[in-house]
């Protein structure tokens, strides 16, 4: 039997998910009406309309199941409630790249990351890279850029 691989999570990355889904769901009725509103229109073979709307209706199930799929396989962390002097998941890390210039980021799952905004998935090349290090610990990672180094400065649990 196959095991179920959890998906770690933030409560925002959850909520988020969970209004993705509601929004999804809503426009479900007001796809099958224009699907019906373009059947009425007759041919089918040359209807542009009607088949923008069933693809459309093949996207938003598509993205029903997967979001539905992530939420059944969330597991929610408070970084809060954790501590220790190593990264895991849902630490916010200040680290120092080459240049000494200080970069911030918190470490969440890939439903979440944004790195515009200092957050990255734990999977990501640079998260992975990070997780379990301490304070002082180099990190070399390859990224679309090239080769960066950075040292770790300050863990946070906030």
């Amino acid at each position: 039997m196959a095991t179920v691989e959890k998906m770690p999570m933030l409560q925002e990355g959850y909520e988020k998910l969970n209004e993705q889904l509601k929004a999804l769901k809503a426009e479900r009725p007001l796809i099958v009406d224009a699907i019906e509103e373009a059947r009425a229109h007759g041919d089918l073979s040359e209807n542009a309309e009607y088949h923008a709307a069933k693809e459309r209706q093949g996207q938003i199930e598509a993205s029903i199941a997967d979001i539905e799929d992530k939420l059944s396989r969330a597991q929610i962390i408070d970084p809060r409630e954790l501590s220790g002097d190593r990264i895991v998941f849902g630490a916010t890390v200040t680290l120092l790249d080459e240049d000494d210039k200080s970069v911030k980021y918190q470490i969440v799952g890939q439903a979440e990351a944004d790195a515009k905004t200092g957050r990255i998935s734990y999977n990501s090349p640079l998260g992975r890279a990070l997780i379990g290090k301490s304070v002082g610990d180099e990190v070399e990672v390859t990224v679309p850029a090239g080769d960066r180094w950075y040292e770790v400065n300050k863990i946070e649990f906030i």
